[in-house]
């Protein structure tokens, strides 16, 4: 795939446009979205995603637009997961709701930087190490299996990472938000604010999550074009999609294992993958094995939109399932 300076140019200023739009439009003015508000926003990015895809897929063809879809669908189905840390953290810090948006926001720029970070090393390693394939889709495999052994268990307390404590032993932190506000003067001194400590916990969180996204992506598509479109667009919608499903996260019982499903199957096909390039010199003696055939992008996506639409279908109907149980027996008490 051959992208000209130009094109990664314009593509980064789009980018940076819907930040600029973000920070001008919202943050500016603190305030909690209502349910209309946070579905058009939502609606508009995944428009401007589905449009870029659009233009990949008639400028590169089907096999790069293909690619990008399947990466920007299991990266924003991953991002579901991650607002169930995120939704910890805003509880367990005890933002206002009328700064949320400012807390998501800047964390999930935080992250955006850092994954492109990310982004470009595994692309570095991938160019010039084969068998990086193996590393990341055993870890994909692994991963999935953890997903499977947590099941729809979420953990109900948010747990400081070290980045956390480090703010924290460093630099003195006031006991209460000051307005939206990341430091502040007292006495004369200056502290930081919980604003800005959970803002950084936001940031660091998505880091963690990269960790598995970032491989399972690569296991997509190696073009790391689109391994960056497709991340970025999928975290520039993930503030709106916050206030979207916030009542609706608890209702996805099953979406652990969905994502154990598409993971599992990205980590087989980055094995595979690994397998056709293999050039370890104890694995066939160095060899290539092309005895399994590798998956076509068609096949991926396919896999990926399937599992995510029986998971959702799944897990609403076993809550309204459930929901009716507990009426009926709470009518029975009676």
């Amino acid at each position: 795939m051959d992208v000209p300076v130009w094109v990664w140019l314009v593509t980064v200023c789009v980018i940076l446009a819907m930040l600029a739009v973000d920070y001008v439009g919202h943050v500016r003015t603190p305030h909690a979205p209502s349910l209309r508000e946070a579905t058009w926003w939502s609606a508009g990015y995944v428009a401007v995603a589905v449009l870029f895809g659009a233009v990949v897929w008639a400028v590169w063809g089907s096999t790069y637009g293909g690619e990008y879809f399947a990466g920007y669908i299991t990266e924003k189905s991953l991002s579901v997961d991650n607002l169930f840390v995120f939704v910890l953290i805003m509880t367990s810090f005890r933002v206002p709701r009328l700064y949320q948006q400012k807390v998501l926001l800047i964390g999930i720029t935080i992250a955006l930087v850092l994954r492109t970070i990310f982004i470009f090393l595994g692309a570095a390693l991938i160019e010039n190490f084969s068998w990086v394939f193996y590393v990341f889709g055993a870890f994909l495999l692994y991963t999935a299996w953890t997903q499977v052994k947590a099941g729809s268990g979420h953990d109900e307390e948010f747990h400081e990472n070290a980045a956390l404590r480090l703010t924290r032993r460093l630099f003195p932190t006031t006991e209460s938000y000051v307005e939206d506000r990341m430091t502040t003067k007292v006495d004369g001194k200056r502290y930081i604010t919980p604003m800005l400590i959970v803002m950084i916990a936001i940031g660091s969180a998505d880091l963690l999550f990269a960790v598995d996204s970032i491989p399972a992506i690569f296991g997509l598509t190696q073009e790391t074009y689109l391994v960056f479109a497709a991340n970025a667009f999928s975290l520039l919608g993930l503030r709106q999609l916050y206030f979207l499903i916030d009542g609706l996260l608890d209702r996805l019982v099953y979406l652990a294992y969905g994502l154990a499903a598409i993971l599992g199957f990205i980590g087989v096909k980055l094995v595979i993958h690994a397998l056709h390039t293999n050039e370890v010199p104890f694995v066939n003696g160095g060899e290539h094995i092309t005895v399994v055939p590798e998956i076509p992008t068609a096949l991926s996506l396919g896999f990926i939109v399937v599992v995510l639409a029986i998971t959702t279908v799944a897990s609403l109907a076993k809550d309204r399932a459930d929901r009716r149980r507990s009426v009926e027996s709470s009518e029975g008490s009676h």
